[in-house]
């Protein structure tokens, strides 16, 4: 809200119930938002889970580099992300849910949990729970934890202190899921889901489903969970000649930018990020209830410059050392501006499926599972010589696998872009957008966006898309390849049947071709 704020029109016995809001009333308010989502498939279920844990880390990060949503129902809003608007524009919950003072707490049968369990977050909103614990079994410990080969006794590897908020669960499910074999952390995950109602029910889609070859009612669950990531079992397949869909992971938070190279940009960014992670054997854990207040801060006003996030202080474990007065760990990143000769240190590494295993053990102590405040560039280029920073890291990948120099000169135009919304040089769409309004002639600082204004703003956005208007406030000195629909469709893709004649004389034709570039090329 700007400084001049309005309050909707009520009548004088109402405004005991009303307060200094954008008031929306309609779950399209939230649900008419766009943004950017990445599906990653894994190589297995555990890479799934893992990588799942790890991008709920990075997802209020990621929120607040891509913030792009200040204006709602034509108000100039205090916050610049979507998140929190969509989360009550869904919320179903009782209020006996909501655990408000007063509600009426009689059950009410046709509801999940009666309507009465306690619910802390609304379905649109973070994760509640990690849910990677390795494959389950140490090399020393397996012969007695596995029966014929198979695990027998999996227990939750994850450190409480990392989950550490209620996570309300149904039951019936989490007794049938733990019956069948799921360890405890999927069983969890999974029992917390079907604490909601379905939210969709389709014709001839209800007793008609097949549940032992189907999962359409899993589905309606699961697609009305909407968190930050989301964790993708593999769907049935009809037959074996059916597409093969492995586990996935889905990456939820980021909002939609006005170029296409920018939504490139963060999508690249973040599939680098999960190459990152899994080749570098990287941990980013940190409490849940540190993930909850990153979301917070994310939605604030220029949170990707001016913002401060929790972040774990060490991605890899400790190593052992001696300074002199005893035994002291430091961080192996302490070591690369060190003028000692890394190579001659080198040792033999188990490999980083069977580190991941012991991840979330974080097991150097307190300081090894240490986090604290961190600013957007900090998190982004490095803070002292224990944090490297994502995007050095990142470079460090493209080294590691000889990443091309034509693919690189591009990546780098998209870290660019990144490091410089970090530091505050770029502005976020969000920003932008507010300073756009506030500087428009017809703006009377009350935060109204009046549909001249709007005009105007969305002509901006559209040019600005279609690289007709250089803002470098946005991008900096790149410039974007003027879109044009002139000449784009200009060749039709033509079925009329062809003679046979005709095709022949085309085959020629291609065959002569292709002899004179392999003559050329010799």
């Amino acid at each position: 809200l700007d400084e001049k704020d309005l309050l909707p029109k009520v009548e004088d016995n109402d405004l005991d119930r009303v307060r200094a809001a954008i008031h929306m009333d309609a779950m399209a308010f939230g649900m008419g938002c766009c943004c950017v989502q990445v599906t990653f498939q894994a190589e297995d279920i555990d890479e799934s889970r893992f990588i799942y844990d790890q991008l709920a880390v990075l997802a209020p990060i990621m929120m607040a580099l891509t913030a792009s949503t200040p204006i709602l129902k034509g108000r100039l809003a205090d916050t610049d992300c979507r998140w929190g608007i969509i989360s009550e524009s869904v919320d179903c919950r009782t209020p006996a849910e909501r655990g408000l003072k007063g509600a009426d707490a009689a059950p009410q049968k046709e509801y999940a949990g009666r309507g009465v369990r306690r619910i802390y977050k609304s379905r649109y909103d973070c994760i509640s729970t990690y849910i990677y614990q390795g494959t389950g079994v140490d090399s020393v410990a397996s012969s007695s934890l596995r029966t014929n080969g198979k695990p027998t006794n999996l227990s939750n590897r994850i450190l409480n202190m990392y989950n550490d908020i209620p996570v309300p669960i149904d039951e019936e499910s989490y007794e049938l899921l733990r019956a069948a074999g799921i360890d405890p952390a999927l069983s969890q995950h999974i029992a917390h889901l079907f604490i909601r109602d379905p939210l969709v029910v389709f014709d001839g889609a209800v007793e008609e489903v097949d549940d032992d070859t189907q999962t359409e009612h899993f589905e309606s669950i699961q697609s009305t969970n909407w968190q930050t990531v989301r964790w993708k079992p593999p769907p049935p397949r009809d037959s074996p000649n059916s597409p093969h869909i492995g586990w996935r992971t889905e990456f939820r938070s980021m909002e939609m930018q006005l170029t296409d190279f920018e939504n490139a940009a963060f999508t690249v960014f973040i599939v680098l990020l999960t190459r990152v992670i899994l080749t570098f054997d990287l941990n980013l854990y940190i409490p849940i209830s540190r993930v909850d207040a990153n979301m917070q801060r994310a939605h604030s006003r220029g949170a990707a410059s001016k913002g401060k996030f929790f972040f774990r202080r060490h991605m890899a474990p400790l190593e052992e050392g001696d300074d002199g007065y005893g035994v002291k760990y430091s961080s192996m990143f302490a070591r690369v501006n060190s003028t000692n000769d890394l190579s001659a240190a080198a040792v033999v590494e188990p490999s980083a499926e069977g580190k991941r295993k012991h991840a979330p053990y974080a097991s150097g102590g307190s300081e090894e599972n240490s986090y604290e405040e961190m600013s957007m560039e900090q998190i982004m280029m490095g803070k002292g010589d224990y944090f490297p920073g994502l995007i050095p890291l990142v470079w460090a990948y493209l080294e590691h696998i000889n990443c091309d120099t034509a693919t690189k000169e591009r990546l780098g135009q998209y870290l660019d872009l990144i490091q410089k919304r970090a530091t505050g040089e770029l502005d976020t769409a969000a920003t932008w957008m507010r300073k756009f309004v506030r500087g428009h002639p017809a703006y009377k600082k009350d935060s109204v966006v009046s549909s001249e204004i709007a005009y105007d703003l969305m002509i901006a956005c559209k040019e600005i898309g279609e690289g007709e208007r250089h803002v470098p406030e946005l991008l900096g000195d790149l410039r974007i390849k003027p879109i044009k629909p002139d000449g784009s469709w200009d060749v039709k893709l033509d079925s009329k049947t062809v003679r046979n004649d005709d095709i022949l004389e085309l085959l020629r034709r291609y065959t002569n071709r292709k002899s004179h570039f392999s003559v050329n090329s010799e």
